[in-house]
Parts: structure tokens; sequence; C-alpha cells
């Protein structure tokens, strides 16, 4: 089976981040076909407490008309938590695709009763880059899911 050329570029940010020191999340987000916005998460790299996969992504995509935004698909390869869902439904990003939820399940639930529409893939690469991250060092991941 293929992976989704877009999924792909997610894990490729992922993958980035964890080779800088950082988290394996990553994220893209994809308008008429083009990916439009790359991200990671870089809380470690630049010291924010809100530089998530989603965020980052979204940041670096930069300011674009709401028209966008309602259009775009966002990639993640972990499921998204409540920060970086409240982001997805005030931008009104209607469909997400989801690389993994088996080693953390975010807001989805607050994502569907929001009206967007959630696609969770159980990629095997996301779930090992997590489970491997989490075992390693759990106390960075606690901080960043904030427990």
């Amino acid at each position: 089976m293929t992976r989704d050329t877009y999924l792909e570029a997610a894990i490729e940010q992922a993958r980035k981040s964890l080779a800088e020191g950082g988290i394996p999340i990553g994220s893209v987000l994809v308008h008429e076909n083009v990916i439009i916005g790359r991200g990671h998460n870089c809380r470690v790299q630049t010291g924010s407490a809100i530089d998530h996969g989603e965020m980052n992504c979204l940041r670096n995509a930069g300011r674009l008309p709401a028209r966008v935004y309602r259009e775009s698909v966002l990639y993640t390869t972990l499921s998204p938590c409540p920060m970086c869902s409240g982001a997805i439904i005030l931008y009104k990003i209607p469909h997400v695709i989801i690389g993994e939820n088996v080693n953390f399940l975010g807001a989805e639930e607050y994502l569907k009763s929001n009206g967007v529409s959630l696609t969770v893939v159980q990629d095997e690469e996301c779930i090992e880059l997590m489970r491997r991250f989490i075992v390693d060092k759990p106390a960075l991941w606690n901080e960043d899911i904030g427990t």
C-alpha cells in the first residue's frame, strides 16, 4: 500500500523535529492539492509553550484569506491536542487527516462536534515514532501535553 504524499510530508516534518532534539510531530496544510504550510513541534527548539506541530504549520503558512482555510485539509502525524484543535475550529479547516491516535487521543470528539471531518490512518511509522519518543523521553512528552 502506498502512503499518501501529504502524510509523508507531515512525517518528514516529524522526523525533522526529532533530529533537532524536539518532539516528533509534523503537520502540513494542503490547499487545492498543494502544500501551503509545513511545520513540526518546535517547543524544545524555540522554547515556546505553544509551538506544537499544527500551530507551527499554520504560522508557517502565513496570513491567508478565510476562504483558503475553509478549502484546506490539515495533515498531522498525531491526534491534535485541544489547543491545536481550537485553531482548526477557529479557522474552519473542514478536514483533518491524522497519522495516528494510538499513543495519544487528542480532542477528536471536540473537532467532530464542531463539524470537522476526521480520517485516522494509524500509520505504523507515526505510531512507532511517538511510541519510541514517549518511552525515551517521558518527562518531555508529559510537558508537551500538559501533564
